[in-house]
């Protein structure tokens, strides 16, 4: 009997494997997501979103492996007792009135928020503990996070995921708004990701486009949200989250047009192999006042409505895991191109060149009555040569008046006129119809305030060098230029014979 067992033991590990070889399905789950949408202002704007979700309760589980949700992440969860965590990178400002409603609007800076459980005995320490670790691992500056800056909101930052209660005494908030966010912050946030950069929607994550923009901001979030339908069990959510909005370059014909590789310098060329889900999503509404139309190249297969943020949108979906999307040309390069119906106006655009010639921008629109309508260019103050600047340079500089030329409706219909009968006030502009009059307007000069340096420091420079190199060349000069010779002193003379007739007559030796 003591021989069968050792057998026994050998048997069952042996026949193990075929017996439980049914492995389980995986417990975690990537879904990777793009969507491009073009501003009213003419510009792009582009959100990523990458979410991992593990149906896994990490502060009651002995978790030690990690298959796609991070581990540095997951260890943060447990150690320090979070119910959600919230942090974001800003670089920029969100113009809303000009670029619409994001999906999620950040500050700039660094914002950090962050609910604890209620088995936290000292909020604090665990939050002063939790903010000295994410500096670590997204290398930003949050460890500069302390009760100076440190607020605790009671009626604002709700939780976004499954909360039992709502005691604010176990939240923190802090905001850094001197944040930088560099190519140092976006490389740990690109390791999170189970594809990191190689695969997926993370290769157009490129450090040279995504902060070559007006606005750039990386997030992560982690919630805890339903398992299932029952909400019997939770799972762990992790969001990372990365918008950006590339300029628009104006070139006088419209909207600019864009693809996918003039934003990132890079075309889609596979899924990543770890996700369920991977879609790009192309705003395709027609919101646009002057009849404008959207067209997407490649035309897409399946669209998408829905009412998100209070307007009814129209997606053009492309679904990365379809192998007719990208098969066909082996990579995926989206296009999006600007449609004017003819005879609908343009606009005319000439750029400046530095010290040549000045911008123009003409115009042709039509304004309703009873409408205020305005014009605003956004411009940089540069410094000018010293050569440049005026006598008077704290006055400013003029720019030239902006220039109206309208059809004005007339009140009473205008006759035919004879121009060479006419009076000559009457015929200085053509007559364009009996129903309308031309006029012409002119605004005022725009005085500009431009940097001005202090004129009085280059004056003191110019004075001080021009001195010094004046001494010292000078006395260089005489010292390369003279001729030094040794004279020897004569034997004779007229005082050198006195002195020796007074030495003879005092008795001391003659010279």
């Amino acid at each position: 009997m003591a021989a069968a067992a050792p057998l026994s033991l050998l048997v069952l590990l042996l026949l193990g494997p075929g017996v439980w070889g049914q492995t389980d399905p995986p417990r975690d789950s990537l879904r990777e997501e793009l969507v491009i949408t073009p501003l009213p202002s003419g510009d792009v704007a582009a959100t990523f979103q990458f979410r991992t979700r593990w149906d896994s309760e990490l502060q009651r589980e002995e978790v030690s492996h990690y298959r796609l949700f991070p581990k540095a992440l997951g260890q943060l969860i447990s150690k320090y007792s979070l119910r959600e965590l919230h942090l974001s990178l800003t670089q920029g400002f969100w113009r809303t009135r000009y670029w619409g409603t994001p999906f999620l609007q950040a500050p700039s800076g660094a914002e950090l928020w962050a609910w604890f459980q209620d088995t936290v005995t000292d909020v604090d320490k665990s939050w002063k503990e939790l903010s000295n670790v994410l500096s670590g691992i997204f290398c930003a500056s949050l460890n500069f996070i302390d009760s100076t800056n440190t607020v605790t909101p009671s009626a604002s930052f709700k939780p976004l995921g499954l909360a039992n209660g709502t005691d604010h005494s176990f939240l923190r908030y802090a905001v850094l708004p001197r944040e930088v966010v560099c190519t140092e912050n976006l490389t740990p946030w690109k390791k999170l990701l189970p594809c990191s950069s190689k695969a997926g929607l993370s290769v157009l994550l490129k450090a040279d486009r995504l902060f070559h923009t007006s606005y750039h901001s990386q997030a992560v979030h982690i919630r805890p949200v339903c398992r299932d339908a029952r909400c019997a069990s939770i799972s762990w959510e992790l969001r990372q989250t990365l918008s950006v909005v590339f300029d628009a370059f104006v070139t006088g014909q419209g909207k600019q047009d864009w693809s996918l590789f003039r934003m990132f310098s890079r075309t889609l060329t596979e899924p990543c192999p770890l996700a369920s889900e991977s879609q790009v999503y192309v705003d395709v509404t027609n919101y646009s006042q002057d009849n404008e139309t959207l067209e997407v190249y490649p035309p897409p297969l399946t669209t998408y409505q829905d009412v998100v943020l209070g307007t009814r949108k129209t997606y053009a979906v492309y679904d990365l895991l379809d192998m007719a999307v990208i098969n066909n040309s082996r990579s995926l390069n989206l296009q999006l191109k600007w449609k004017r119906p003819p005879g609908n106006g343009y606009i005319h655009y000439q750029p400046a060149q530095d010290r040549m010639q000045p911008h123009l921008l003409e115009m042709l629109i039509q304004l309703p009555a009873s409408s205020v309508t305005k014009v605003s260019i956004q411009f940089e103050r540069a410094l000018l040569k010293w050569t440049e600047y005026t006598p008077d340079p704290n006055h400013g500089f003029y720019v030239s008046p902006s220039v109206l030329s309208a059809l004005v409706p007339s009140e009473v219909a205008a006759q035919p006129v004879d121009w060479e009968e006419s009076p000559l006030f009457n015929t200085l502009f053509p007559a364009s119809g009996s129903s309308s009059h031309f006029v012409r307007l002119y605004t005022e000069p725009l005085l500009v305030s431009l940097p001005t340096p202090d004129f009085s420091m280059p004056y003191n420079v110019i004075c001080l060098t021009c001195t010094v190199v004046a001494v010292c060349y000078g006395s260089f000069y005489n010292l390369l230029t003279r001729t030094f010779q040794i004279e020897e002193p004569s034997k004779g003379g007229l005082a050198r014979r006195l002195a020796n007739l007074i030495r003879r007559a005092r008795g001391v030796p003659p010279l």
